[in-house]
This record gives C-alpha cells, structure tokens and sequence, in this order.
C-alpha cells in the first residue's frame, strides 16, 4: 500500500502560494500543487477562472456561515469531496500480490 503513495510525483505534493484579491482585500493562500489543479479543475467546470471561482466560493461561505475560518482548509477540503464525488473504482489497498508491511521488520 505505501508505494501507491510513496511513488506518487512530486509535483503533486510540492506546495505554492498564490496571490489574490477577495472582496477587495489581497491575500496569499499556500496549497500543494495537486489541490491546485483540482480547484483549476472545478473552475474550470463551472466556467469560471480560479480567481473568480474562489472569490464566489469565499463569499458564499461568509454568506452561509457569517466568516471563513481557514480558507485554505477549506479549500483542501472541497477538494477532497470534489475527488471523492467523481473518484472511479480504486483497486484494493490489501490486493494479495501485494507485500504486508510489519512495523516490527
């Protein structure tokens, strides 16, 4: 199961910070690069540029929820649920061919 993860890219866990405007105020928020893409994406799919996607977003949760604690986690975790709503079958972490690891070895 670890080299599923282990050999991932690294790009996809190299971490960057953007800058942009929210409700008239400039900010930075650092996310790896794979949440990134997958909130490119999502932009994308709505039609909207990820500035303007971010921005609908941050206003929607201040709209909801009167503030937005954590911006960045929040991010990750659409994220998350984005993947999770259009993940495809994964094969089985515990496929016999595959080594069991031992913490004791």
């Amino acid at each position: 199961m670890c080299s599923l993860f282990a050999h991932q890219p690294q790009r996809d866990y190299a971490s960057q910070t953007r800058s942009l405007r929210i409700g008239g105020h400039c900010t930075s928020i650092r996310l790896e690069m794979s949440f990134w893409d997958t909130l490119e994406e999502i932009a994308g799919k709505e039609g909207l540029s990820l500035a303007k996607f971010l921005t609908k977003l941050h206003t929607e949760v201040l709209d909801h929820h009167g503030e937005v604690n954590n911006f960045a986690s929040l991010l990750r975790c659409s994220s998350l649920i984005y993947r999770a709503r259009n993940a495809v079958a994964a094969p089985d972490f515990h496929d016999a061919a595959a080594p069991i690891l031992d913490a004791a070895e």
